[in-house]
């Protein structure tokens, strides 16, 4: 294993949610996550993220897995179920508790709240111009900053009939996206005051998603988009828990659906079918805008990653937002 020059180790990630199973749009994300890290030398881990237990299933993990498999595309070491680490995350809120509280406030009594109270209501500030295009349209649903109604509550994380809300530091920080850029924010005025526990108990991605990138000290995280206006608040999250910080992102350009939508479980993606795994990986790699050899099309999924790994290049998705559209 290969380790960047101040020894840390290159340690990549793909993180699907089994509420659904692959489409396009996840198998780009996949196809680059690992083309890329294998192209540094790194290793390649899988982790379920299946915290959402009211819509994540077990036949999608399933069909992931094969899926995966069938495509060439192998992991490094065991599967990490995020479903099976839920002692993990409460202790990291335990550590963290003077900057949480608990909130008892339903989305029928905050609207009611902004209703009574419009001077109050304040919208998210966001810094970058890619990130205002992204709160512009369909694929981020920014919610109203939170207005601290419940800020005095103290809680136990055992408290039933409350979430758990976590206070983010109300200052601009920047991270270097690899093919977005410098990038801007500031977590307390584009997210508020974050939901990290919901009523039910369950975990919210955001926490979960920065515990366990913190505890896999993954070094390289390339993903969607649609999930870079929480970067910011996750690196604040690893600081606050004291935990590794990615040294590198790449938030890759979103594939889109014919109504201009991003391509995704809620909006109906058609998911892949793998049983024609070198056809799939070739039409990934060509909407990732990179080579493909003449007779790759003869080739076995091995041959096509490891030509894809060999000359795999992020420049040409520099300052893209759209992979462009499919049906």
């Amino acid at each position: 294993m290969i380790s960047t020059p101040n020894h840390r180790p290159i340690i990549g990630r793909f993180a699907p949610s089994p509420t659904g199973h692959l489409h396009l749009g996840s198998l780009t994300t996949a196809v680059a996550s690992f083309c890329q890290i294998k192209s540094l030398g790194g290793i390649w881990l899988l982790r379920i993220e299946d915290v959402d237990f009211e819509r994540c299933k077990a036949q999608y993990t399933t069909s992931i897995l094969q899926d995966l498999e069938n495509l060439g595309l192998h992991w490094n070491g065991d599967v990490t179920f995020q479903s099976q680490r839920m002692a993990i995350y409460d202790e990291f809120m335990d550590r963290i508790k003077p900057l949480t509280y608990a909130c008892q406030c339903s989305r029928k009594q905050l609207t009611e709240y902004f209703r009574q109270h419009p001077k109050n209501t304040d919208t998210p500030l966001v810094a970058n111009d890619i990130l205002m295009q992204m709160v512009n349209t369909e694929s981020l649903n920014t919610p109203l900053i939170y207005p601290r109604i419940c800020l005095h509550r103290h809680h136990d994380r055992h408290q039933a009939n409350s979430k758990i809300r976590l206070c983010l530091p109300d200052v601009f920080g920047a991270f270097y996206d690899g093919i977005q850029g410098v990038i801007w924010d500031n977590p307390a005025k584009s997210l508020g005051d974050v939901v990290i526990k919901r009523q039910n108990g369950m975990m919210n991605y955001i926490f979960a998603c920065s515990i366990d990138d913190g505890l896999q000290n993954i070094s390289h995280v390339m993903r969607g988009l649609d999930i870079m206006p929480m970067t910011v608040a996750q690196i604040a999250i690893n600081h606050i828990a004291n935990l590794p910080v990615a040294d590198h992102f790449y938030h890759l350009p979103l594939l889109h659906n014919q109504n201009g939508q991003k391509l995704s479980k809620q909006n109906l993606a058609k998911p892949i079918k793998s049983t024609r795994p070198s056809d799939l990986l070739i039409q990934a790699l060509t909407l990732l805008k990179q080579p493909i050899a003449d007779d790759m099309s003869t080739g076995t999924v091995d041959e096509i990653l490891q030509f894809a790994i060999k000359h795999w290049n992020h420049q040409p998705l520099m300052h893209k937002s759209s992979l462009g559209m499919t049906e």
